[in-house]
């Protein structure tokens, strides 16, 4: 099998897994609404303080939902045994990773895509820009990148679902801070142009975090 057919084959798996228990989705999904409508009647958001609070309102409602969902696709991997079947798999631990990432990314971006319109609708914040959603992909791979890596490293803890926040949110501090302060100058009216050393953090993240969890997370789920 080529890497490609054995990544799409792990892809597969998480999503044969989803479809026919839907514990991620729906968990993440009926979190991150009740959480918007929360934010929507604590605070009263006039048209520029929208333009001001929105950007950390959109991005801690994805952050929290997404840790649920890294929590839960690991966590199900080991009790269901699957992780000891994955490393007898005949294919790299990098085919693993990419193929996590990619699941746990494709989750996140389904929830989004509930999010967004929603989100628009409640704080009148135009989010349907190409370099708003481009912003939005990038913070969300870096996340799920790293959030993947530290939900492996997590499960095997007793208090799970404690550790892998403390493991995660100090380093995915730099990719949330960035996806921040870049999704609130285009909603201020910027132009990609204007948060341009933003995306750069954003995309050096990206790759950087990447590499990193390359190296360790053969040695993380063997450990």
């Amino acid at each position: 099998m080529s890497f490609l057919r054995k990544l799409l084959a792990v892809i597969n798996k998480d999503i044969a897994a989803e479809m026919h228990t839907r514990e991620i989705i729906s968990a993440m999904l009926v979190f991150s609404l009740l959480q918007l409508l929360i934010f929507s009647f604590a605070l009263d958001l006039h048209a520029a303080i929208a333009e001001t609070v929105a950007p950390g309102v959109l991005w801690a409602t994805i952050v929290f939902a997404g840790t649920l969902g890294l929590n839960r696709s690991l966590a199900r991997e080991q009790r269901n045994s699957c992780i000891d079947g994955l490393l007898l798999a005949p294919m790299s631990r990098s085919a693993i990773f990419f193929g996590k990432v990619a699941g746990n990314f494709l989750f996140m971006v389904l929830v989004e895509a509930a999010l967004v319109p929603l989100f628009s609708a409640l704080f009148g914040v135009a989010l349907f820009r190409l370099s708003v959603l481009l912003v939005l992909g990038l913070g969300t791979l870096g996340y799920a990148s790293v959030g993947t890596l530290m939900a492996a490293i997590a499960v095997n803890t007793r208090a799970r679902e404690v550790m892998l926040p403390v493991l995660l949110f100090p380093l995915a501090l730099p990719v949330l801070i960035g996806a921040v302060q870049a999704t609130g100058g285009l909603v201020s009216g910027g132009s990609l142009v204007d948060v341009a050393a933003w995306v750069r953090v954003l995309v050096v993240y990206d790759l950087v975090i990447t590499a990193v969890s390359l190296v360790t997370f053969g040695y993380v789920l063997e450990g």
